[in-house]
């Protein structure tokens, strides 16, 4: 979760790797990622944080990452894009790119 004094600048740099899915609410695609997010979000616990950014509300966001298409999924590490995937992407895929990005 992100605390409220807590930047998507600030946590987007930090050393865990974070999971960052733009989605929209009237996107069917993002809505058969959200179960698929949450349980990745479950199992990984404290060793990635999940953000997600809703377009609509943050356009500026989804613009500074030229989000053409939703949902698109970017993963950061201190503040640099280690993997980026647009459309459905399932979990077991999540873990296998997300997994050498992990602090051992």
């Amino acid at each position: 979760m992100v605390n409220g004094s807590e930047t998507f600048k600030e946590i987007i740099h930090g050393d865990t790797p974070v999971l960052v899915d733009f989605y929209a609410d009237w996107c069917g695609p993002c809505k058969m990622m959200a179960p698929v997010i949450e349980e990745f979000s479950r199992e990984m616990g404290d060793k990635v944080r999940v953000l997600k950014v809703d377009i609509d509300r943050n356009p500026r966001a989804a613009e500074a990452y030229r989000i053409l298409g939703v949902p698109t999924m970017i993963l950061f590490r201190k503040g640099n894009v280690l993997w980026r995937e647009a459309g459905v992407v399932p979990g077991h895929v999540l873990k296998q790119v997300i997994g050498p990005h992990l602090q051992a």
